[in-house]
């Protein structure tokens, strides 16, 4: 291996672990406390006047939602070249998954941006529009979650095969990826979800 691989490998290391960081504080902050916090699609009313009232908050939810989607561009390169030694093919296709997942999640921001012009616009769109954009962003992240879900399962299977990190590591992303594909098909074939949700 050269120095110019080994020098890349390291630098992708360091961006993967950075990347990861700064997207677990990211994400938990935009998903949990800022959609989460604010939004029930049960109540349209109380949805929208959550999101009036925090509109600056609601924006900066956003805005980390934009930085998670351009920070995994980066991270999905740095596992290419940090495990093309087990094999580049089977390591490019892994990129591709991870590529696929965050350009969907790119698309469902926009409809979380379309929920806030609708909830705070002069024209009478009416609640409704503002929690149906949101039930748009929630069904685009979940087709992106069956493709970080396959990124999982064969990067785990990358891990498994070619012994490059620990067994362990690859068998915990396999199946943390087999339950993401399954929760996905499970939110589009159960036409009560929420009654199995704590499956």
């Amino acid at each position: 291996m050269s120095t110019l691989t080994d020098s890349s490998r390291r630098t992708a290391a360091r961006v993967a672990g950075v990347g990861y960081l700064t997207l677990f504080v990211l994400a938990i902050f935009a998903n949990f406390i800022v959609k989460q916090g604010m939004i029930d699609p049960n109540d349209a009313e109380a949805t929208v006047t959550a999101i009036r009232e925090q509109e600056s908050l609601f924006r900066i939810g956003l805005a980390a939602f934009v930085a998670v989607f351009l920070i995994d561009i980066p991270v999905a390169w740095a596992l290419y070249v940090l495990f093309a030694p087990g094999g580049r093919a089977r390591s490019l296709l892994i990129a591709w998954f991870r590529i696929a997942y965050t350009v969907l999640l790119g698309v469902a921001t926009v409809f979380l941006f379309l929920a806030l012009e609708s909830a705070t616009s002069t024209a009478a769109l009416g609640p409704e529009v503002a929690v149906l954009m949101v039930g748009a962003y929630d069904f685009a992240w979940y087709v992106g979650l069956s493709a970080f879900g396959l990124h999982l399962i064969l990067l785990g299977a990358l891990i498994l095969r070619s012994r490059i990190a620990p067994s362990a590591i690859g068998i915990i992303l396999a199946v943390a990826g087999a339950t993401y594909v399954v929760d996905t098909i499970a939110h589009v074939l159960v036409a009560d979800y929420v009654a199995i949700a704590d499956v």
